[in-house]
């Protein structure tokens, strides 16, 4: 049997308990949270690769207590959907997060640091505007000229970016008043969650993307929180390779966070 739900489409017999311990959540009260797991799809990271995810139960309204418990347990938030990969063959996509108060730039990072010091950060609310979208269609039709995220609608923007349930704020990087990145952040009990980041493609050369991680990472020292959450790394893949640059980091491995040894490829 199938339950759709959102476009998404899950198997009502695949039912799993949240966290290995089976711990309840104090905002269910004395439910467990139900997860399932959703049908097979094309993997985005590997052509020939099928994925799954995880997600909880779809009748279930989501709001930023339950998401605080699912981040620690490894999910990631897009739009309004919670996920975790749970794919049968394969366990490449591990959670990671960089704990702040340990952090330490390398050379590279403190040059990025120095060589955008001219630009003006400021966090707000987030939400759509025209100047916003502008920017974040010049990055995807320059970034992904070939991929579904391609030429996108208002639309897409809003339902990607953020919801009515999260706590979500646009750290705004202005140069002489022009915007040129856009940091989409979620503000967690325990940290920070990158989301998403979009840049003006012109500006490729100021390593912007790494900028906005690194201004994620202070602002989060700004509000006493202890870790910045970097959504999945893959050991080896190209387009998460930036994320191991980041030290120390931890991943989500065998239902518990460690470090990820500095042996591993940066």
């Amino acid at each position: 049997m199938l339950i759709a739900h959102l476009g998404i489409q899950l198997k009502a017999t695949d039912k799993f308990i949240f966290a290995a311990a089976r711990a309840k959540l104090e905002t269910m009260n004395t439910r467990h949270l139900q997860l399932y797991i959703t049908t097979e799809s094309p993997c985005g990271y590997f052509d020939e690769r099928q994925s799954c995810n995880l997600v909880p139960d779809p009748q279930l309204r989501l709001n930023m207590p339950i998401y605080n418990q699912l981040i620690q347990h490894g999910f990631r938030r897009s739009g309004s959907h919670c996920y975790r990969p749970h794919c049968k063959e394969c366990q490449a996509c591990l959670a990671c997060r960089i704990p702040v108060k340990d952090f330490k730039p390398s050379r590279s990072q403190k040059r990025c640091l120095k060589n955008n010091q001219h630009l003006k950060i400021t966090a707000v609310n987030a939400g759509f505007s025209e100047e916003y979208f502008a920017l974040y269609r010049r990055y995807l039709d320059t970034r992904h000229t070939d991929g579904s995220m391609s030429n996108p609608e208002e639309a897409d923007f809003r339902q990607f970016l953020y919801c009515q349930w999260s706590d979500t704020q646009f750290l705004e990087f202005r140069l002489d008043g022009r915007l040129v990145a856009v940091a989409v952040t979620d503000l967690v009990s325990n940290g920070l969650s990158a989301v998403y980041s979009f840049f003006e493609p012109e500006m490729a050369k100021s390593s912007l993307g790494t900028y906005c991680v690194l201004q994620q990472i202070e602002y989060a020292k700004t509000l006493g929180l202890d870790y910045v959450y970097l959504g999945y790394w893959i050991k080896d893949h190209p387009k998460m390779l930036y994320k191991s640059n980041f030290r120390p980091l931890q991943i989500f491995h065998d239902n518990k966070w460690q470090l990820l040894p500095d042996t591993e490829k940066t």
